[in-house]
């Protein structure tokens, strides 16, 4: 395959003027952005997308769990689509970047090829994969999930959020489900481009982040239950206090995940305690264990580990304690050929760059089981993510999806 000559760049301008256009959708109240899945801000999220597209000359997709698949084509219609994305939606409290870089890098990419008169052999397909960040729906990466054949689409459908709203109402009510089976789309690879939400490539001083491999991960829900009872008139030794047995268990978390320095770690993100009142012994403890580790050995000791340290604790402590998975993927390895791709594209352009494996999931992780997958990382400040103050450079921003542009025209084959 000819690779691109490096003067081949991207209009980092435009591709800083959408980020900042998508990000007035959903505003947060710091700054970032809360553009939650299938909400209505979502919706004009995705409405924007599509006109941005319409514009760029490319066709909808639109499957039946919302995915968005806008199309330019290739000379040659047969031709395996190269497929180039990410998603839209946001944390409660999330940044301006996270994802939407990779949704609009790859539509900058279509931009510049139009602006330049480039074709390419093979259609080249921005992707908007609908609930990635998980945090309405559990678990992550859900669409793209059942795309890769992970989840059922009915069980897919049937999580519901705090309130017990359903996704797959949700779906209808915002106007975004499609009539295209989920998975049907065969794809010749997939590149992601995404924030590094972590602090690697900022310190040593690198541009891109080739990504080589993503940490596994296993969310456990651990609940916890005691007696609740009055904090002032029950004696010490009669407490059932399911508050101090959680304490105690996120304490063997943190020494479970540092017997595995550096390469793993752990901790609980989602805690709630009933009936959570002042004067009142929690009765009950409910909180999510997140470890993650690049070795699968590692996060099945961990797992084996939290099991077996919270039964004894709570054992100990008279209270009652019950495991359920809640979420997970097996650590993965990308495809060689893509990933040669992106760090042959960094130092074409000059770009100073490092192998990196991903800390975070993304779509990439479940499309890598069916397509030829791999991903391109840009620094973002102090490596805050998940975050509204989460932050990243015009320049990073520029040079990542130069990367992913040159990586996606390989792949798609320029024609003379």
């Amino acid at each position: 395959m000819a690779a691109p000559g490096e003067n081949l760049r991207i209009n980092g301008d435009r591709l800083w003027d959408s980020l900042m256009e998508m990000a007035r959708i959903g505003p947060g109240v710091a700054g970032g952005n809360n553009r939650q899945t299938l909400t209505d801000a979502d919706a004009e999220g995705r409405a924007l997308f599509l006109s941005w597209c319409e514009a760029a000359g490319c066709t909808m997709g639109l499957d039946s769990l919302g995915n968005m698949f806008a199309r330019r084509e290739g000379t040659d219609p047969e031709a395996l689509p190269v497929y180039v994305g990410s998603h839209l939606d946001t944390q409660p409290t999330g940044g301006k970047y996270d994802g939407v870089l990779g949704v609009l890098g790859g539509l900058e990419v279509i931009r510049t090829l139009n602006d330049l008169g480039i074709r390419t052999k093979h259609p080249i397909v921005v992707t908007n994969w609908t609930n990635e960040e998980g945090t309405r729906f559990a678990p992550a990466m859900l669409a793209s999930g059942v795309f890769a054949g992970v989840h059922e689409q009915d069980w897919a459908e049937d999580r519901r959020d705090a309130e017990g709203k359903r996704f797959g109402d949700e779906l209808d009510r915002i106007g975004w489900r499609g009539e295209e089976p989920v998975g049907a789309r065969k794809m010749r690879a997939f590149f992601e481009l995404h924030i590094e939400q972590g602090p690697i490539l900022e310190a040593q001083g690198k541009d891109i982040g080739v990504v080589t491999h993503g940490q596994g991960l296993s969310w456990t829900q651990v609940t916890i239950t005691g007696k609740e009872s009055h904090t002032g008139s029950t004696p010490m030794p009669m407490r059932r206090n399911a508050g101090l047995g959680m304490a105690r268990v996120l304490e063997k978390v943190e020494e479970i995940a540092l017997s595995h320095a550096p390469h793993a770690v752990g901790a609980a993100g989602h805690i709630e305690v009933f009936p959570n009142s002042r004067n009142v012994i929690p009765g009950k403890a409910v909180f999510t264990v997140d470890f993650r580790s690049p070795d699968l050995a590692v996060i099945q000791d961990m797992e084996t580990r939290l099991k077996a340290a919270a039964t004894e604790i709570c054992e100990a402590m008279g209270l009652e304690v019950a495991f359920e998975k809640a979420g997970g993927f097996d650590p993965v390895e990308f495809d060689e050929t893509c990933v040669e791709a992106v760090r042959n594209a960094a130092e074409r352009l000059g770009y100073s760059h490092m192998n990196i494996v991903s800390g975070a999931g993304h779509d990439a992780c479940w499309i890598n089981r069916v397509a030829p997958t791999a991903m391109v990382m840009c620094p973002c400040v102090g490596g805050l993510s998940h975050n509204e103050a989460e932050e990243i450079s015009r320049d990073w921003a520029a040079a990542g999806t130069d990367v992913l542009m040159h990586a996606v025209v390989e792949t798609a084959e320029i024609v003379d």
